[in-house]
């Protein structure tokens, strides 16, 4: 089974060590008590919205990014393609053509 905390954790883990913070450091800077930060970076307690945006933050990278990286590990583990970085140019044109309509 597929637990989006554990991914969730992962990425925020991979994502501090790429940019060589300590945990205590993203804690402090995100005002969250460093053993939480631990437990949800383990995948073991759920962190909630407010707690992942002052995270993301604190790590100086858009929620959208973290939220976009799991997504992907996600869809690797169902045994799917991650999405495209891209719109592709059909829909970005078929939503050109609504837009044009209003």
């Amino acid at each position: 089974m597929i637990l989006v905390r554990q991914e969730i954790g992962e990425v925020l883990r991979d994502v501090r060590q790429q940019k060589g913070h300590t945990l205590r450091q993203v804690a402090g800077r995100a005002s969250v008590a460093l053993g939480y930060l631990s437990e949800v970076e383990r995948g073991q307690k759920e962190a909630s919205s407010e707690i992942l945006a002052s995270v993301a933050e604190a790590l100086d990278v858009p929620i959208s990014t973290i939220m976009r990286e799991v997504g992907d590990r996600i869809s690797v583990l169902e045994g799917m393609q991650p999405f495209p970085d891209v719109v592709p140019d059909d829909l970005v044109a078929e939503v050109g053509s609504e837009l044009s309509l209003r």
